[in-house]
Parts: structure tokens; C-alpha cells; sequence
């Protein structure tokens, strides 16, 4: 099925369009359900609302089409935020982009995708961020490696990536750049510009061995270097007959004095110099291409991708040329829905009030948001960069404001002075 008529702001393009269908793939029978809901906790239960993993250990397979284009010429902005409400242990939290060819219906792990981007997490060892690039049909996976520092407390994450037409890149999360570069050098889409000349030979006199066997070294005299030995305890037995059986030899067994053969410790080579570096000359087979950012009938975004624990919501995506528009929408939308996160799940209560660059803002309970009892002092409609927080408990949280902040509640307590050192 499809979900139509159900998001108010779900994916947004600014190419234009907006959509709300979402198709489910039926290349399996047993795919997972997704589900529309804002989660356990959420800022506000309408915005909030995104697709949700239901069922564990199952793949999923859904996307949505809209009016295709080319980024040729200008940026390409793919942003979205992903829920691990679960604070999962192995699963994709990651977006595909697909061009208008595929058969949604029947989408897979093996159709052919345009972009791969996001988080994957599975134990300790897999926590990284995905961006795979496709270039001339083939998916190129970034050389390094991002990886997922923030993904795992349960909360929500804005991830995003700009591809530009001079061939840079940029990977934010939560509005923060994390890794960047160049194109060309991060990814294997081209051939080296330059390679070892074929027709150079090292010297002979180089010497690129760092460490040689010490010449004063000498092996000790009571070194014993035989594995096995004669059992010198072992009798003949009494019916041995030489004549039938040749004659007894004791048994053979394992040298307890035996330390390996013996080699002479390592010293460092007096006359190392190091690898030596070969001479580099033009690649004959490099050709620049400054296309590699681009890709034509951009048309589809999906989520095909598997997980253990259910529970992921998937949000907000975006696709515009607009870094700009990008980075404040990513504030109007994560950025009020983070604050509440933490809020909402924070162990100790609130202290003291919010502080913010400009000074106190609010203060309120923790109790009461749970509670969703807000008593509204004064709406604060100002934009601020940052606002702290002083737990009851001695910590203090920064929070990145959004462009608009509500304020929900309850009487200023008296210590608000306690932040005028932040």
C-alpha cells in the first residue's frame, strides 16, 4: 500500500514539489511494516510524526517518487533525521536516491541506487556513516570513515549531505559539519593522476631494510634447541623380540627445556633510508571529469535497509539546492524536536532556568512537561544560537536553538543567577 494524505510536511523539495505517497516494495512477502507515529517521547505529537519500524528482525522496503531533476549546474542537499528510539543494536538507519527508472514495487537491496546515506550500526564494531556514491553504475563507498558518534542515545538526529558543482562535499550532523572534502580524492571514481614511473629502479646501493640481526649478538651456551627428545625413562618392555620387532628404541617426547631455534635480536639498520620513493609521472590513463557531483533524473528516495530492534522514526526529509534553506529548516524542525528529546528523557530536573546567550529565558519541571501541563509565561520569539541548562544533578546541557523557542512553563525559580557565569 502507500501512505497518501498522512504527513503534514514529510518530504519536502524545493525543485518544487511535496509529497506524501510512500510505496511499499513487494519484491518480498515478509517485509517489516512501517507505521506513522511521533514515538515515545516528541515535541509535538503532529510534527513529530514519522515513519516508524514496527516488527524485528525484518527487512524494510519503501519509497516515494517525485518529479524528476537534474542537479547539474548546482548543489544537492539530502537531509532527513533518524529516530533510534530503541537506541538500537544492529541496524540501517540510512536513504537510498534512486532515478526514475526503478520499478518501485519492486525494489531491493539490488536495485541500482544513486546515493546511499546514513547511519548503519551493528554491535561495537559497525557504528559509521554511510555515503556511497554511484558513478558510472557502479557504487563507490567513501574512503573514510564517519563515524556515528551521536546515534545511539535514543534521540533525533538531522543528517546531511551537500554535493556541489565544484566537486566538494559536506556531511553534517545535527547542523554540524563532521567531514568534507573533495570529491575526487575521497571517493575511487578515477584513476590516480599520478603513478610510479614503470622505468624507474631503485638504487643499488638503497638500502630500505629498517632493521637487521644484531652481529654482536651470540647464542647463549646453554641454548637448547631440539624439540623432541629420547624418553630416557621409558624401560623395554619384557616381551620385546628384537627378532620379530628390530631392535627397542625408547619413545620420543617433547623437550621441556626446548626455547625455539634461536635468532639473534633485532637492531635498528644504520644505513636504512627509508622506503624508497619511486618517481611519479602523469597517469597516461587519468582524464578529470567534473560531472562526478551530478546525476540525471533524480526521481525517488527510499529506505531499504534491515533491523534486529524495530523501532526507528524517519523524518523530515529534504531535497533542495539550498544549503541555506537546508540548514534552517533542519533548525526549525530537529532543532525543537532535539530539545524536547532530551528534556523529555534527562534523569535529573531542571535547576535553574534556561540560559541562553542573552540571558535567562525560562525555567520549567521536568514533571510538568511530562505532565503536558504548560503555563505560559511569556512567548519568547527571539533567535538565539544557544541556550544551557543546569540540571538538579550538577550538569549542564547546550542545546542548539531553534528558530523559535515556546516557552512552556512555570514560575522562574529564584537561583536563576546561578547560570550568569556560563
Amino acid at each position: 500500500g502507500a501512505y497518501q494524505d498522512l504527513l503534514p510536511l514529510f518530504l519536502l523539495s524545493r525543485f518544487p514539489s511535496i509529497l506524501y505517497k510512500w510505496m511499499n516494495s513487494q519484491y518480498k512477502s515478509d517485509y517489516g511494516k512501517f507505521r506513522l507515529t511521533a514515538g515515545k517521547f516528541y515535541g509535538d505529537v503532529v510534527r513529530d510524526k514519522g515513519l516508524q519500524t514496527s516488527e524485528n528482525s525484518k527487512f524494510y522496503a519503501i519509497s516515494s517518487r517525485f518529479k524528476p531533476f537534474s542537479n547539474k549546474g548546482r548543489s544537492l542537499v539530502i537531509q532527513y533525521t533518524v529516530k533510534h528510539e530503541q537506541k538500537i543494536d544492529c541496524g540501517g538507519g540510512y536513504v537510498k536516491i534512486f532515478s526514475s527508472n526503478l520499478d518501485q514495487k519492486n525494489m531491493s537491496g539490488d536495485s541500482q541506487y544513486y546515493i546511499m546515506f546514513g547511519p548503519d550500526i551493528c554491535g561495537s564494531e559497525t557504528k559509521k556513516v554511510h555515503v556511497i556514491l554511484n558513478y558510472k553504475s557502479k557504487p563507490h563507498p567513501m574512503k573514510k570513515r564517519i563515524r556515528c558518534k551521536v546515534n545511539v542515545d535514543g534521540f533525533t538526529h538531522l543528517y546531511t549531505l551537500i554535493l556541489r558543482p565544484d566537486q566538494t562535499y559536506e556531511v553534517k550532523i545535527d547542523n554540524e559539519i563532521i567531514e568534507s572534502g573533495n570529491l575526487e580524492d575521497d571517493w575511487d571514481f578515477l584513476p590516480p593522476r599520478k603513478i610510479n614511473d614503470p622505468t624507474a629502479k631503485k638504487p643499488k646501493d638503497w638500502d630500505d631494510v629498517p632493521h637487521i640481526d644484531d652481529p654482536n649478538d651470540v647464542k647463549p651456551e646453554d641454548w637448547d634447541e631440539p624439540e623432541y627428545i629420547l624418553d630416557t625413562t621409558a624401560e623395554k618392555p619384557e616381551d620385546w623380540d628384537n627378532a620379530t620387532n628390530g631392535e627397542w628404541q625408547p619413545p620420543m617426547i617433547k623437550n621441556p627445556l626446548y626455547r625455539g631455534q634461536w635468532k639473534p635480536r633485532k637492531i635498528d639498520n644504520p644505513n636504512y633510508k627509508g622506503v624508497w620513493p619511486c618517481p611519479q609521472i602523469e597517469n597516461p590513463n587519468y582524464s578529470p571529469d567534473f560531472s562526478i557531483y551530478s546525476y540525471e533524473n533524480i526521481s525517488i528516495i527510499g529506505l531499504d535497509l534491515w533491523q534486529v530492534s524495530s523501532g526507528t522514526i524517519f523524518d523530515n526529509f529534504l531535497i533542495t539546492d539550498d544549503e541555506q534553506y537546508a540548514e534552517d529548516f533542519g533548525d526549525d524542525t530537529w532543532g525543537e524536536t532535539k530539545v524536547m528529546d532530551e528534556l523529555f528523557t534527562h534523569p535529573s530536573p531542571v535547576l535553574a532556568p534556561f540560559w541562553t546567550e542573552s540571558g535567562p529565558l525560562y525555567s520549567c519541571s521536568r514533571s510538568s512537561i511530562l505532565r503536558k501541563q504548560p503555563i505560559v509565561q511569556q512567548p519568547f520569539a527571539a533567535k538565539v544560537s544557544s541556550m544551557y541548562v543546569v540540571w538538579k544533578d550538577g550538569s549542564v546541557s547546550k542545546f542548539r536553538c531553534p528558530l523559535k523557542i515556546k516557552a512552556l512553563a512555570i514560575p522562574l525559580l529564584a537561583n536563576s543567577l546561578l547560570l550568569t557565569s556560563l
